[in-house]
C-alpha cells in the first residue's frame, strides 16, 4: 500500500509539473490539442464573425462567470436625466402627446394629425440621438429611453415615427461612420426635420437571415450630374421599412460586386450600406404596410439597376463592403432602447389602467380587483410591468456609460416584449367587454391587437430566444472562448499556440472551479453564496440564490459545448434554455438595481419578491428542461446532482404576494405612482384613460356613501322600488330620503364616471362600408 501511495504522489506531482510549466505543457499537451480544435472547430463566415464580435460584453458577462460581483452591478450609477431632459419630458413630450388621438389615427386618418408631424419636427424629436454640434438635442441614451416609453403610452403610431430615426438607421450609421461631408450636410436637416430617414435592411427573401440579402450593387461607370462617374448600379426589393413611404432619406443595405476591378482585385466585396435620397431617379416608394393596423408608416421600397456615385456609400468608397459589422455594432444601442422603451411604456399603462379599472368596475357588489381571480392576473401585470422597466432602465443605462451591450440587447428585446405581451393579455382578461369592442373608449384594444409587432421586428422572438441570446452569448461572455476559437484562427504558429495555451488551460481552471462552486451552492443550497456587501436584509437572501444559479448555468453551458461541441448550435431548443437562464438572471438584477436605486422602497417590496421570485423559477425551469433533454443521459444525472443535490428550490410567488400587489394596482399610493410613472395621462373625462383615473378617484371619495347604501340596501327599504337595481340604486335612496344631499352628489359623480369607463362604442351598422364615414365616437 505504502508503494501505491507514492506511485500515486509521483504522477500528481508529474502532473503538476506537466501542466504547471508552459515549456513542457505547450509542446506535450497545448499543440496537440490546438490541432485538434482546427479540424473540430466549425467554420465561421465573415458575418458570423462580423455578428459575434459585435458590442461590448457588460452584467451579463458577470454572470456567465458564476461568480457575479454584486457590488459592481450596484456601483453602476443610476440613470437620471439632466434638467433639461426633463423639461422636454414635462413639456414638449406632453405636448407631443397631447396632440394625437390613437382612434382618430387608427381609425380615421392612418397617419399622425399635420400638427403633431410638424411639432415633432420643430422640436426636436427626429434628432434626439444627434449632438447639439450639429442642432440635434444631444440627448442620453437614457433620455431617449424615457421619451419613447411616454410617448408609448399614449400611441404607437407617435412612438414608432419618434423611434426610428433615433434608432438604428441613417443618424447613428452617420455618427459612427460617416465622412465629414456626409455628417455636415446630413446631420442638421435630420436633426431639424427636414429630413425623414429610413433604413432599408430586410428583403422578401432574406428576413431574420439579413446577411444573406439577394439585393446587389455592381461598381461601374456611369453618367452623375452630367458627367461620367465612377459609381454602382443598385437592386433592391425591400419590405417592412419603418417610414419608407414618408421618407426623403434612404439607408440601403445591398451587397456589392465588382466584376470588373474598377476598386481593386476584390470581386464580392461585401455588404454595403449607402445614403440615397428618396427622390433619387429609380428609387421606389410611397406605398405601405398596415402592420396590424397600426398606423406608423410602414412599406416597401424597391429598385432597379439605380445608377448611385460611390459617394453615397456611408463613410465613402473606404467603407465599401464595411456594412455588416457596421450593422452589428451600431444594432446593440438601438436594441437596448427602442423596443424595451416602447413595450415598457405599454405595460406601464396597462398596469395603471386596468388596476383603476378593476377598483372602478363592480360585479356581485364587490370590485372586480377583489376576486381572487382577478388578483392573480393583477399580480402578474404588475410584477412583469415592474420587471420590464428594471430591465430597460439599466440596459439603457449601459448604453450611457459607453457599452454596446450586444447580448444584453437581445435580452431586453426578447424579454420586455414578451412580458409586455403577459400583461396586455392578462389587462385584456380583466376589462373583459370592454376590450374586445373597439373604439374611442377602449384604452387597450389596439395595444392587444399590435403586440405581435414588437414580438416579429428587430429580431424574431423565436430567433432571438433560440440562436442569438445564448449563441453570441456564449462566446461574447465567457471568458475563454472567444480567445480559444481567435487562437484556433490566427494564422502565426507561434502566437496561435501562446494564445491557445493561455485560453485553454484558463477554461480548464474555470469548469474545475465552477464543478466545485456548483456542487458546493447545490449541497448548501446557497447558503454561503456571495452577496453584496451592503446587503439589504429583505433582498440579501435572493443575491445568494441568483450566484447560486449563476454557478450552475456556468457549469451547465461549459458542460453542454464540450458534450455536444457544434452540435450545440443545430439543438435550438438546448440553446435557447440555457439562453433563458441567463436572461433570468439579467432581469432580476435589473429588478434588484431597481430597488436599490430608488431607496429601498418598502413599499415597493412585493413588486420586487414577485419579480425576482418569478425569474428565479422561470431559470430553474429551464435548467431542469435542458437536464431532462440533455442527450448524454450520464453527464445529465451528474449534472442534476450536482446543481439540484436536494431537489429543485424555487416556488413561484404565492397567493398572498399577488394579493399585495393587486392592492397596489387598485388604490392610489406612491408604490403605484412609481411603478406607473410619466405615462400619459389626460385630465378629461372624455379621455378613457383620463375617465379611469377620475372615476378611481371619484369611487375612492364615495366609499364612506357607498357603505350606507349598502346597508339601506340590505334594510329593505327599497325592496319595492324598481329603481333598486345596480345601476339606479343612488337615485332610488335619494328619491326616498335615505341618502343626504351630500351623499347623493358623491355618489352620483362616481356613478356618472363609472359609468363612462364601463362604457363600450356601437356605431352605424354600416360603418365600414365603402361610402360611411367613421364616426369619431358616438356611443
Amino acid at each position: 500500500m505504502q508503494v501505491i501511495g507514492w506511485i500515486v504522489l509521483l504522477l500528481v506531482v508529474l502532473g503538476a509539473v506537466v501542466l504547471g510549466i508552459p515549456a513542457i505543457r505547450k509542446p506535450l499537451l497545448s499543440r496537440p490539442l490546438l490541432g485538434k480544435f482546427r479540424r473540430i472547430l466549425p467554420q465561421m463566415s465573415d458575418t458570423e464573425r462580423d455578428a459575434l464580435e459585435a458590442g461590448t460584453v457588460w452584467w451579463e458577462g458577470e454572470l456567465f462567470r458564476g461568480r457575479p460581483d454584486w457590488d459592481k452591478l450596484l456601483a453602476f450609477p443610476k440613470p437620471q436625466l439632466t434638467q433639461e431632459e426633463r423639461a422636454f419630458m414635462d413639456h414638449q413630450v406632453e405636448q407631443a402627446c397631447a396632440l394625437v388621438d390613437d382612434w382618430e389615427i387608427t381609425h380615421r386618418t392612418g397617419d399622425l394629425p399635420p400638427e403633431a408631424w410638424a411639432y415633432i419636427k420643430k422640436e426636436g424629436f427626429l434628432g434626439m440621438i444627434i449632438p447639439k454640434s450639429f442642432g440635434g438635442l444631444g440627448f442620453s441614451a437614457y433620455a431617449h429611453s424615457e421619451v419613447m416609453t411616454k410617448l408609448s403610452t399614449r400611441s404607437s403610431a407617435l412612438a414608432v415615427t419618434v423611434m426610428v430615426p433615433n434608432s438604428l438607421g441613417p443618424a447613428e450609421l452617420l455618427l459612427h461612420y460617416g465622412t465629414d461631408d456626409q455628417k455636415n450636410h446630413y446631420l442638421p436637416r435630420l436633426a431639424n426635420g427636414e429630413e425623414i430617414p429610413a433604413f432599408a435592411l430586410t428583403s422578401p427573401w432574406a428576413g431574420s437571415d439579413a446577411a444573406a440579402i439577394p439585393d446587389y450593387g455592381v461598381v461601374c461607370r456611369g453618367e452623375w450630374q452630367g458627367r461620367e462617374a465612377l459609381g454602382m448600379r443598385v437592386t433592391w426589393d425591400k419590405r417592412y421599412i419603418t417610414l419608407a413611404p414618408v421618407c426623403t432619406l434612404l439607408g440601403l443595405a445591398f451587397r456589392l460586386y465588382d466584376p470588373d476591378g474598377l476598386l481593386g482585385s476584390q470581386k464580392d466585396i461585401g455588404i454595403t450600406c449607402a445614403l440615397v435620397p428618396s427622390d433619387h431617379p429609380g428609387v421606389e416608394t410611397g406605398r405601405r404596410h398596415f402592420p396590424l393596423n397600426a398606423m406608423f408608416m410602414n412599406g416597401p421600397t424597391r429598385g432597379h439597376d439605380v445608377f448611385m456615385p460611390l459617394d453615397f456609400i456611408i463613410g465613402g468608397p473606404k467603407m465599401a463592403g464595411q456594412g455588416w459589422r457596421m450593422l452589428m455594432e451600431c444594432l446593440a444601442a438601438g436594441r437596448s432602447i427602442s423596443l424595451p422603451s416602447s413595450n415598457a411604456g405599454m405595460a406601464r399603462m396597462t398596469a395603471r389602467a386596468v388596476g383603476g379599472y378593476a377598483r372602478v368596475r363592480s360585479q356581485f357588489g364587490v370590485p372586480v380587483g377583489r376576486f381572487e381571480g382577478v388578483e392573480e392576473a393583477l399580480a402578474r401585470i404588475g410584477g412583469h410591468a415592474y420587471v420590464a422597466e428594471a430591465a430597460r432602465t439599466m440596459t439603457a443605462g449601459a448604453v450611457d456609460l459607453g457599452e454596446k451591450p450586444s447580448v444584453a440587447s437581445g435580452i431586453v428585446k426578447y424579454h420586455v416584449t414578451e412580458r409586455a405581451r403577459l400583461v396586455v393579455n392578462d389587462g385584456m382578461d380583466v376589462i373583459g367587454g370592454k376590450g374586445i369592442c373597439l373604439g374611442p373608449s377602449n384604452f387597450l384594444g389596439r395595444a392587444y391587437q399590435q403586440i405581435p409587432i414588437g414580438i416579429t421586428v428587430e429580431g424574431a422572438n423565436i430567433l432571438t430566444r433560440s440562436l442569438i441570446i445564448f449563441g453570441q452569448g456564449a462566446t461574447r461572455c465567457h471568458p475563454y472562448v472567444l480567445a480559444e476559437m481567435q487562437a484556433v484562427r490566427e494564422p502565426s504558429p507561434q502566437k496561435a499556440l501562446h494564445d491557445f495555451d493561455a485560453a485553454f488551460w484558463g477554461h480548464v481552471r474555470f469548469v474545475i472551479g465552477n464543478v466545485l462552486r456548483a456542487g458546493w451552492h447545490g449541497l448548501t443550497a446557497g447558503r454561503w453564496a456571495a452577496q453584496p456587501s451592503n446587503v439589504d436584509v429583505a433582498t440579501g437572501h435572493y443575491y445568494r440564490k441568483l450566484s447560486r444559479v449563476s454557478s450552475a448555468f456556468a457549469l451547465l453551458s461549459d458542460m453542454s459545448m464540450l458534450i455536444l461541441g457544434g452540435s450545440l448550435k443545430r439543438r435550438e431548443s438546448l440553446s435557447a434554455r440555457l439562453g433563458d437562464v441567463l436572461s433570468q438572471m439579467y432581469l432580476a438584477s435589473a429588478a434588484l438595481k431597481r430597488y436599490e436605486d430608488e431607496g429601498r422602497q418598502s413599499d415597493d417590496l412585493p413588486l420586487l419578491h414577485w419579480a425576482v421570485q418569478d425569474a428565479l423559477c422561470r431559470a430553474q425551469t429551464a435548467m431542469d428542461g435542458l437536464l431532462r433533454n440533455f442527450p448524454n443521459r450520464l453527464a445529465a444525472g451528474v449534472l442534476r446532482r450536482l446543481v439540484f443535490f436536494w431537489g429543485l428550490p424555487f416556488a413561484v410567488p404565492d397567493d398572498r404576494l399577488g394579493q399585495k400587489i393587486a392592492r397596489l394596482l387598485t388604490e392610489p399610493g406612491s408604490a403605484r405612482d412609481r411603478l406607473t410613472r410619466d405615462c400619459y395621462l389626460p385630465a378629461s373625462a372624455d379621455e378613457p384613460v383620463g375617465a379611469i383615473e377620475l372615476a378611481l378617484a371619484a369611487t375612492l371619495a364615495a366609499e364612506g356613501a357607498q357603505a350606507k347604501l349598502r346597508q339601506i340596501d340590505k334594510s329593505g327599504l327599497l325592496a319595492d322600488n324598481p329603481l333598486a337595481n345596480v345601476r339606479d340604486m343612488t337615485e332610488a335612496a335619494h328619491a326616498a330620503g335615505a341618502l343626504t344631499d351630500d351623499e347623493y352628489a358623491v355618489l352620483r359623480r362616481r356613478d356618472t364616471l363609472r359609468d363612462t369607463v364601463v362604457r363600450v362604442d356601437d356605431f352605424p351598422f354600416d360603418v365600414l362600408s365603402a361610402n360611411s364615414t367613421p364616426p369619431g365616437g358616438q356611443t
